[in-house]
């Protein structure tokens, strides 16, 4: 298993090397594993000049997976626009071809007192939610800043998918689908935008080839207030790339916190790019307090869909599972009654109890 390690910026060192002790550990028990480290974000741009260094995405291509950390900075945010580290993001994920993106939000029973919704309303939660990931208004064009004719300025970005892109990722949802719960919710905006018409439309052709699969569709303002308000209601949710950037993360506080979601991004052939949901936190860089679950159960879902090792994914989940078991919690999951640990020391429980 050669893997892509892409550290990042803010935590991403911190919570990577955790995730890291992990591989170690299984390597340790003969799992034959080859990490190479490189840079991305404002780490490439500190190191090369470019928040996606040509070395770097040559590396990516070149391994079986990539692990990575946090892009991000306050540093950078004076940067020209190409050369700022979320751009490296976005194209390591064009660069791959990673169209697909799977964030399960998962609460896990131990952590239901962590949620900021009622405990009835998230025990037992398990919500898979399938984003595109290189389509969209994210990648449209033409997009920029301009004047007008009288003098004014205006910016504009194009949310457009073509056919075959809606396509492939619905397959990809009613497969998953097919091995949940049966049950697929497709979010869009399909009463304003000609997009979100085409994509509702495209998605109702697919599901004629998977007749097993209840498909169902909900405008995604409406998804965000039933996300909160009765969150069980969903399995697989799909949607595009704007839509599942926002309702995941939103998804993510009802776990308990952001930094307990781990997320795949996936190619045609299942070759991933895997990472935390959240952020690069610049304003608690190098404290030894970020959670690293996430990025270890990133791991996780690594083994699990590129790999093909569900009892390697399953041993690493159950021991996440057995840590916060033992009470131990970073502050982001802290409550009355627990022992509170470092970023560090949530990494040597994990391997600990692997």
């Amino acid at each position: 298993m050669k893997i892509a390690v892409l550290p990042g910026d803010g935590i991403g060192p911190e919570i990577v090397a955790q995730a890291a002790k992990v591989l170690d550990a299984l390597r340790r028990d003969g799992l034959k594993i080859e990490l190479e480290y490189a840079h991305i974000g404002g780490a490439g741009y500190d190191a090369a000049g470019d928040p996606l260094p040509d070395a770097t995405l040559k590396l990516a291509k070149e391994s079986d997976a990539v692990l990575l950390g946090a892009v991000g900075g306050y540093q950078y945010d004076t940067l020209a626009r190409p050369l700022r580290p979320e751009q490296g993001l976005l194209r390591i994920r064009k660069g791959l071809g990673l169209f697909a993106n799977l964030r399960p939000a998962l609460v896990y029973p131990e952590l239901v007192g962590s949620s900021s919704l009622k405990p009835e309303l998230v025990s037992g939660l398990d919500i898979m939610i399938l984003r595109e990931l290189t389509g969209d208004i994210y990648f449209g064009q033409p997009r920029g800043i301009r004047t007008l004719d009288n003098g004014e300025r205006e910016g504009f970005d194009t949310m457009r998918y073509s056919e075959s892109e809606i396509r492939r990722v619905a397959h990809v949802g009613f497969r998953i689908a097919m091995k949940r719960n049966k049950q697929m919710c497709s979010v869009d905006k399909a009463n304003v935008l000609d997009t979100s018409m085409f994509w509702r439309e495209i998605v109702t052709e697919v599901a004629k080839e998977y007749p097993a699969v209840a498909l169902s569709h909900m405008y995604v303002d409406n998804a965000a207030m039933q996300l909160v308000r009765a969150p069980k209601q969903f399995d697989v949710i799909l949607t595009g790339n704007i839509f599942g950037d926002i309702l995941s993360d939103e998804a993510s506080m009802l776990t308990g916190s952001i930094g307990m979601l781990p997320s795949a991004s996936l190619d045609a052939d299942n070759k991933g790019l895997y990472e935390p949901c959240h952020g690069s936190a610049p304003d608690i860089a190098g404290k030894d307090i970020a959670n690293p679950l996430a990025t270890i159960l990133s791991v996780a879902m690594m083994m699990r869909y590129t790999f093909a090792r569900l009892d390697i994914a399953q041993r690493i989940e159950t021991a996440v599972r057995k840590t916060l078991q033992q009470g131990l919690r970073t502050g982001d999951i802290a409550e009355a009654g627990k022992q509170k640990i470092g970023t560090a020391a949530m990494g040597d429980a994990i391997v600990k109890n692997l």
